[in-house]
Parts: structure tokens; C-alpha cells; sequence
């Protein structure tokens, strides 16, 4: 995922975290939250529980490459000029799953909360 697409500043993720709204799956969590800008940026976060530093980073890349692929598929903006603000929390059945489980649970989560353009619904 490109860098001008994250979610990268603590009080970004506090702000999310505190305000949005949030859609869980087994194998990742998502919390959205409408931004003023006219972009998505997408925040990628994984605990202890999911596993060691070389797993947390594995399920951190798979959501990240998940999460690229349908980045073109996110509803465009509407003419008040906003955008979404997400953060992606990995689950410890992530460490499993392949690019493909996560990219369906990613879509799952993403129609949940309105955010993918209507076509793909």
C-alpha cells in the first residue's frame, strides 16, 4: 500500500480508535470513521495475542496487501469532500489464513459498513 494511503500519527489512531465505528470478523476488526479529507487511509495494528514479532508482522503485511487490492474498490467520495479514516486490527486466527481468506473477510467488514461502491455489494 502506498504512503500517502496510511494511517500513520498516534492521535490519528486515538481519534479513530475513540470515535469510530467498529465491525469485527474472526480473523481481523476494522473501525472506520468518516474523515474531511477527500482520501482513505488505512492504519494496520496487531497485538500480542496474535502471535511473535515475525507473525504479527506476516498477518500486518497480509492485511496491508488485502487491503490494496480493493482500495479501488472503496465508494468514492460524495461532494462534501470526505473520506474514510480505517484502522485494521489483526485477530490471532490471522496468522493463518492466506491472502485470499483475508481479502474476503476484508470485504465482509468493508460492505458491513457502507464502504465499498455499490457495484461490488
Amino acid at each position: 500500500m502506498q504512503k500517502r494511503f496510511r494511517l500513520a500519527r498516534s492521535e490519528d489512531f486515538k481519534r479513530v480508535r475513540r470515535s469510530g465505528k467498529s465491525y469485527a470478523h474472526p480473523l481481523v476488526v476494522l473501525i472506520a470513521l468518516k474523515s474531511n479529507q477527500a482520501r482513505i487511509r488505512v492504519g494496520v495494528a496487531a497485538g500480542r495475542t496474535v502471535g511473535t514479532a515475525v507473525i504479527r508482522n506476516r498477518a500486518k503485511r497480509l492485511l496491508r496487501e488485502a487491503m490494496r487490492i480493493l482500495l479501488s474498490d472503496i465508494a468514492p467520495a460524495t461532494d462534501d469532500a470526505s473520506g474514510w479514516d480505517l484502522i485494521l486490527i489483526a485477530r490471532p486466527g490471522l496468522a493463518s489464513a492466506s491472502l485470499q481468506d483475508t481479502r474476503l473477510a476484508l470485504t465482509n467488514l468493508l460492505r458491513r459498513a457502507h464502504i465499498l461502491s455499490p457495484v461490488h455489494e
